[in-house]
């Protein structure tokens, strides 16, 4: 099953920021959300608790946070993390 790809306004303003920022990671951040059409639990996908349909995907410093719907994927937003040293995660 093919999902059709919306992106809410939000998430539009979103990626026209990163575009301005990180043109670098720009091409790897659309091919992940396309990628989601075919397949919207990729390997390494986190499901957020708390809510029975969001779902987060990581693409470097950046988080994809989105809805399976019924026939649509929704992307809700885009978060840009950065882990320091010394930090729980952080290298």
């Amino acid at each position: 099953m093919t999902y059709t790809i919306e992106l809410t306004p939000k998430a539009r303003r979103q990626l026209r920021g990163i575009n301005k920022y990180d043109r670098h990671a720009l091409p790897r951040i659309k091919a992940r959300i396309d990628g989601l059409a075919y397949n919207p639990r990729p390997q390494g996908v986190k499901k957020l608790s708390g809510a029975e349909s969001l779902y987060r995907v990581r693409v470097g410093d950046y988080r994809i946070i989105y809805e399976i719907q019924d026939k649509a994927l929704v992307v809700l937003a885009l978060y840009h993390t950065r882990y320091r040293a010394g930090s729980k995660n952080g290298a």
